[in-house]
């Protein structure tokens, strides 16, 4: 019998959901290199490779045989082939734009473990897509309002969550399109540098923010009272302020957030939070020679920093704060921490901490390539955003379910 692959699911499925790897009709206990391939929507090339051995009647199932040594991770790692994928060119990050087209990942088994790939011995492909089938994309433009809802199949009512982007503008539509395969109504929300949105807005007006928040509320197929919100970095940062002053939010997760104002001052009717200070000669060279922004940014629980500190208390949401341990862009730990301190002062327990050891700045749906070095959003400079690739890859899967879990909860 020739070598084949064998995945379940055979030809297609979800991104962040786990893919089985199985190769039948090789050698008893014969040495092969299996490798993984992906390239992004620019033509850039991500690669994992992993040495195994056969069992005795010819079987490698990934479940249930370690990866020995000398490839891209070892040890019992049944999708380490996805979670160990890292791009050919360096500093690059794994981007999706266009969701209603799933990325393509080829599959190779290889003889032997020699440093050059041996003879191709079989070889597969599947498709990872961002939409399940029967998930509607629906561009919004209402209003003032520029975004996509993503609604799962049916006709039902489902949980409604507002998704918010990091610092660099644009719409970002990966998660949301995610969330909404796995039942949330998503509202991929962009709020600035994007179509006549302001390209540098002198201040984020939480207006607008309001305006998306009454768009969810009164769609048919939102269920209300409230609305849920899931924000990275920058758009984490907007959450919390759309929780302090908005109504109608039920519960934030909040990925790696400042939980001060940053770089852009926000107002809400008569009422302004300046931005805090960022000394940018505080970044710190590594022995990489790449620079570390933690200790940039002046302490928001101290003054002067404390004037641009969102005032938490004055939620009525839950939060769940997801942090990761060697963030070297927020010093998120310790924000989320000293936030929590002072909603027990308050004698609030609305709030959960997640956090998580050798994770840095960038916390993506599963299965998203590590990024550990990349431009700065705000000095645009090459930075130490943090994590280690395994540690990352278990981080990345349990926040996963426990954001979902949690606007089950909540919503």
């Amino acid at each position: 019998m020739a070598p084949s692959v064998r995945l379940s699911p055979a030809a297609r499925s979800l991104f962040d959901e786990p893919l089985a790897i199985a190769v039948q009709g090789l050698g008893p206990r014969q040495q092969v290199t299996l490798r993984a391939s992906l390239r992004d929507e620019t033509g850039e090339l991500f690669q994992a490779s992993a040495r195994y051995q056969a069992g005795d009647d010819g079987q490698l199932d990934l479940a249930r045989c370690p990866a020995l040594p000398g490839g891209s991770f070892s040890g019992l790692e049944p999708m380490g082939l996805l979670w160990a994928l890292q791009p050919q060119k360096p500093f690059w990050r794994l981007i999706k734009r266009d969701v209603q087209s799933p990325f393509l990942l080829q599959l190779e088994v290889l003889e032997g473990h020699g440093e050059r790939p041996g003879r191709l011995l079989a070889q597969a492909q599947h498709e990872r897509a961002f939409l399940r089938d029967g998930v509607r994309r629906v561009p919004v433009r209402e209003g003032r309002i520029r975004a996509t809802l993503f609604l799962p199949p049916g006709e039902d009512t489902f949980p409604g969550i507002i998704d918010i982007h990091g610092f660099g503008g644009g719409l970002s539509e990966p998660r949301a399109s995610l969330l909404a395969s796995h039942g949330f109504a998503t509202l991929a929300l962009a709020y600035y540098g994007f179509e006549d949105l302001p390209q540098q807005p002198k201040e984020l007006h939480l207006e607008y923010f309001e305006e998306a928040v009454n768009y969810m509320l009164q769609h048919s197929q939102v269920k209300g009272p409230g609305v849920g919100l899931l924000g990275f970095s920058k758009g984490a940062e907007v959450c919390l302020a759309m929780a302090a002053f908005l109504k109608n939010i039920t519960a934030v997760a909040s990925l790696n957030a400042p939980i001060a104002a940053t770089c852009i001052p926000f107002s809400y009717k008569d009422k302004v939070i300046p931005t805090v200070a960022i000394y940018e000669h505080k970044a710190k060279a590594t022995n990489s020679k790449f620079l570390d922004y933690s200790d940039v940014i002046d302490d928001p629980f101290q003054a002067p920093g404390n004037q641009s500190r969102i005032p938490l208390e004055k939620a009525e949401a839950q939060f769940l704060f997801i942090v990761g341990q060697d963030d070297h862009i927020v010093k998120s730990e310790y924000y989320a921490t000293e936030a929590c301190k002072l909603l027990q002062a308050q004698g609030k327990g609305n709030f959960h901490i997640l956090s998580y050891p050798g994770t840095g700045h960038c916390i993506d749906p599963p299965f998203f390539p590590l990024y550990p070095i990349g431009s700065h959003p705000v000095f645009h400079k090459r930075a130490v955003l943090g994590g280690e690739l395994r540690a990352y890859s278990k981080a990345q899967v349990h926040a996963w379910s426990q954001v979902q879990a949690f606007f089950k909860k909540y919503l």
